[in-house]
């Protein structure tokens, strides 16, 4: 079946491709219009429902003597109450009295002491090159005059981060102990990662108000489903010899999650920390939507001013206090295995009191001096620096000396590729499109994917969304083509020397600590507002994982393989298309997929260079705190997010079949 179904698929795709183009052409003039604009008479009013639903829970609903609303109001203060103290602690100080008539009490932790702490934990975790590193990172923040937005959202972090965690590996273990609470949870796990953002944005508002505590859960939603699932991924790694040691010893099962599964899965856990840590970060601009402040706030206002000096500063500012704690994460990661650690746990315990006592001292010495030498507890701000001008110089000659050139080459673009894309796509009518999609589910995966794919495509349809998705999809391809155009070479090249490598991983692992908004300042800065802008931002974002994958897939090619070709008498160029390439296939699609999964997340926030997909339906929604629009447009997204990842992967198992590596 399945050597049939790969002899004849060239025919079909041919065939399919023949089809959609005679539609294209003709379909307007021979079809009925119901078949190229889904009736809105057909469509339930999934948006009506939602909102009435979202007032009823406000409203109506309640928890034992408390309205639900009530309840999730006092969630937001019980939040607010450590995260207004965090904010003080670093950035604002603790104050006496209200209003006009408030005095400063005692002054936040002085800059230098966060610092020296900082390079202290750093050296004792990663060693010299570490605390350098991290020391630079903070010494940016405050030369640029960054540094109390930066501890105002290293405060939301410290919150958001532990409840992250602590949630996701509290979920991770159930899923770990009951294999039915595991197959529930995985598809709502994948609903949380391609719900774009911005979507569950509006009925977090709703039921948490605007400012900091609606930001916390924001971000914890965001930043949770990584835990998870690295949590279940480390403890099914946890070798059955360990396991079967702890049943020898008579661990009860608590002793067994305590000493011996989650110790011996540490190093994994630790990794989902890391994620948790960069995704927070990811969302402390979009968090500020809706009341956070810090960094975020900063870049939204420089863009929502156009002032691109003070975006990029303080966009810079989130990248290096990204790389920061991504490094120090990553560190404390590749520590020793901590069940080998706990052998001299004496030692431990002692250097932890040491650990506490040299913080205790730096806080002392630096508060005492910062008394009497204020430039230590505040660094002034007549030493701060800005690079504001010279960014707005080199926007001013690249307008007036590169304009022209640029606009030719957008009008070019815009008039060979993008509108015939865009208008074929949405030439294509809509039982058309459910087929060909059906059929290749049926196909790649059998008839449980090809009903899946058949149902999420009909949500589309009946959420009202058919346009908006279409628009989404021909955005999202272009972006993927040209990222994979760049990001395959790139992993190609990376892997032709170790130096090579070297770089390349340095540059993507950068591009990865990069949150999305910060894309959007260079394009605003050189493109402005439109589908052009939009596509090079979600290329900028997106070309990461095209890059990783096709390194990986090369550099996975078994030795023999390799051998056996030049033996045979290949060129390297002919190794690379004929062994190296194709074993690579299944590696190369997956890294399509994250593609794919990566450009979709980044067209909802390219909503703000005036797309008109359904991110700016999500984005509009949250404007106007409409739920029902927003979450239906999320949905949207995440149907689209799910069929592409389903196809993909099913192919991508496919061929590891055909070629043996499973």
């Amino acid at each position: 079946m399945a050597g049939t179904t790969n002899r004849r698929s060239p025919w079909l795709i041919w065939a399919a491709l023949f089809i959609s183009i005679g539609f294209s052409y003709f379909g307007a003039e021979v079809l009925p219009k119901w078949m190229l604009e889904y009736p809105r008479a057909w469509t339930p009013n999934f948006q009506k429902s939602i909102d009435a639903a979202m007032l009823w829970l406000v409203d109506d609903a309640a928890i034992g003597p408390l309205s639900f609303g009530e309840v999730t109001r006092g969630l937001a203060w019980l939040l607010e109450q450590p995260m207004e103290l965090l904010e003080r602690l670093f950035a604002e100080g603790f104050e006496a009295g209200d209003g006009s008539a408030s005095r400063q009490v005692f002054p936040p932790m002085p800059w230098t002491a966060v610092i020296a702490i900082a390079a202290w934990l750093s050296y004792k975790v990663g060693g010299r090159r570490l605390a350098i590193l991290i020391t630079l990172c903070l010494l940016y923040l405050v030369l640029f005059g960054q540094w109390e937005s930066s501890m105002i959202t290293l405060s939301s972090i410290i919150i958001a981060v532990p409840i992250g965690v602590v949630a996701g590996g509290l979920l991770g273990v159930a899923a770990y102990r009951t294999p039915i609470f595991e197959k529930i949870l995985n598809p709502v796990l994948d609903l949380m990662q391609t719900v774009p953002t911005f979507a569950y944005l509006v009925p977090i508002l709703f039921l948490f108000g605007f400012g900091p505590a609606a930001a916390i859960v924001a971000t914890t939603i965001y930043a949770t489903p990584p835990m998870v699932r690295l949590t279940l991924l480390s403890l099914n790694s946890v070798p059955a010899e360990t396991r079967e040691l702890g049943s020898m010893v008579g661990c009860t099962e608590r002793q067994m999650y305590q000493k011996i599964l989650i110790p011996s899965a540490q190093k994994g856990l630790m990794v989902g920390v890391n994620q948790v840590i960069m995704l927070s970060l990811n969302m402390v601009i979009i968090a500020s939507m809706i009341g956070a402040g810090g960094l975020g706030y900063d870049v939204l206002i420089s863009l929502r001013r156009l002032d691109i000096g003070s975006g990029l500063e303080a966009g810079i500012a989130i990248v290096f206090l990204a790389i920061a704690l991504d490094r120090f994460s990553q560190a404390l990661a590749n520590r020793p295995d901590p069940v080998h650690r706990a052998e001299t746990t004496g030692v431990y315990s002692s250097q932890n009191v040491l650990a506490a006592a040299t913080i205790a001292g730096l806080l002392l010495v630096t508060y005492t001096l910062g008394f009497f030498i204020p430039a230590i507890q505040t660094f002034p701000e007549s030493w701060t620096i800005t690079t504001a001008p010279f960014w707005a110089a080199m926007v001013s000659w690249i307008n007036i000396n590169l304009f022209d050139y640029i606009e030719a080459a957008k009008t070019i673009l815009l008039l060979n590729v993008l509108v015939p894309f865009k208008a074929f796509l949405l030439a294509q009518p809509w039982p058309w499109v459910l087929f060909l999609l059906t059929l290749s589910g049926f196909l790649l995966g059998g008839l449980r994917l090809g009903a899946l794919v058949a149902a999420l495509v009909l949500f589309i349809l009946l959420g009202g969304i058919w346009e908006k998705a279409v628009i989404t999809v021909y955005l999202c391809g272009i972006s993927v083509v040209i990222a994979m155009l760049i990001g395959v070479p790139i992993g190609i090249f990376a892997t032709r020397s170790k130096r090579a490598y070297l770089v390349v991983h340095a540059v993507i692992d950068t591009l990865q600590t990069l949150p999305t908004f910060v894309f959007l300042i260079p394009v605003v800065m050189l493109l402005r507002i439109g589908d052009i802008s939009a596509i090079f931002a979600v290329v900028s974002y997106a070309v990461v994982p095209a890059i990783r994958y096709t390194a990986h897939g090369l550099s996975g090619v078994k030795q023999q393989l390799i051998e056996a070709g030049q033996v045979s008498g290949c060129t390297d160029v002919q190794l690379l298309r004929k062994v190296r390439l194709p074993m690579a296939t299944p590696e190369i699609l997956l890294g399509l997929n994250q593609t794919v999964m990566m450009a979709l997340s980044m067209l909802v926030v390219t909503a703000l260079v005036g797309t008109r997909d359904l991110g700016q339906e999500v984005f509009i929604a949250l404007s106007r705190a409409e739920p029902g629009k927003g979450i239906a447009a999320g949905l949207g997204v995440a149907a689209i997010a799910i069929i592409t990842d389903r196809l993909l992967t099913a192919k991508a198992n496919r061929i590891k079949q055909r070629l043996g590596l499973e």
